[in-house]
């Protein structure tokens, strides 16, 4: 079981890009792209609230999914 952000299918919904999440929340474009594709394993608060903030969710099952990942 794993915890995903759902950072590509908002930022598609609100027309906005990696580069504009970047700009609103101070948080790094790699950084940004990491939670993009779902390659980090960590994330502050404080990040999680400014992206949370930025994207204007209302609640965190809009910014996460949990996903049953089996074993191949």
């Amino acid at each position: 079981m794993s915890i995903e952000i759902k950072l590509k299918k908002l930022l598609e919904q609100k027309n906005k890009s990696q580069y504009w999440l970047s700009k609103q929340t101070g948080i790094s474009t790699n950084a940004i792209g990491k939670l993009f594709r779902n390659e980090t394993t960590s994330i502050t608060f404080e990040n999680l609230e400014k992206v949370y903030n930025a994207l204007g969710c209302k609640s965190f099952d809009e910014l996460f999914e949990i996903v049953d990942k089996e074993d191949n």
